[in-house]
């Protein structure tokens, strides 16, 4: 029964994190957009670092180059002037700069290694986060639309003005009319008082009448 209950509210955390998750869809993807802004913000901090360290490492590298054919072309002056002991030396000084120029060297191709994968990467994230923020402004319309559309579901539904105003008009359609309701009550008391009785029964040809007709008119005139 435990794992049942578990099993249930589990469910029901998951249903409710769901229906939140889709209430707050917009603010949830600005805010996700906000933080890919700040990681490819800080990507590309990380790129200008690298690149700033590798042309570092590149003047570096480049002052050795200098410095090697610079005491190359004293170590032949040198030997050409007979004095090996100098030539000697700026030899050695030569094979140790030589020996750091590789390792600087070793470090700069590893930098534009890097920094290449690094601006690729950037690049990709930065697609990316412009189509995340045109699907984020399509979004945007698209609930618009769905709160529009739905505010006019409930005013054409049940109960809606619309509904309220047709009831209205058909009630005041349908009211009875009151001179017609006066001319029958009037008709309803006389019957009650008898004072249409003779009426009746004149018309019905008893007695002596007391209104002219049509057909009284007609027979003077055949007379």
């Amino acid at each position: 029964m435990f794992r049942t209950l578990k099993t249930l509210v589990v469910g029901a955390n998951a249903r409710a994190e769901e229906k939140l998750r889709d209430e707050y869809s917009i603010e949830l993807i600005d805010q996700k957009i906000r933080e890919a802004a700040q990681s490819l913000k800080a990507a590309k901090l990380s790129l200008a670092n690298l690149m700033q360290q590798q042309r570092a490492e590149q003047r570096q590298l480049d002052g050795l180059k200098d410095r090697i054919d610079d005491l190359l072309t004293r170590a032949k002056e040198a030997l050409n002037a007979g004095r090996e002991d100098l030539a000697q030396s700026a030899a050695q000084a030569v094979a140790d700069l030589e020996n750091e120029s590789v390792t600087r060297q070793q470090t700069v191709d590893r930098l534009d290694m890097r920094i290449l994968q690094l601006r690729q990467s950037i690049e990709t994230a930065n697609r990316r986060l412009i189509d995340l923020k045109q699907g984020a402004l399509s979004a945007r319309a698209v609930r618009r639309e769905q709160g529009m559309q739905k505010r006019l579901n409930r005013h054409l539904g049940g109960d809606s003005p619309m509904d309220e105003a047709q009831e209205l008009i058909a009630g005041v359609l349908q009211a009875q009319d009151p001179f017609e309701q006066s001319q029958i009550l009037a008709e309803i008391d006389q019957g009650l008082d008898h004072t249409d009785i003779a009426a009746r029964m004149e018309e019905a040809g008893f007695g002596n009448k007391t209104r002219s007709t049509a057909a009284d008119v007609l027979g003077r005139l055949k007379d």
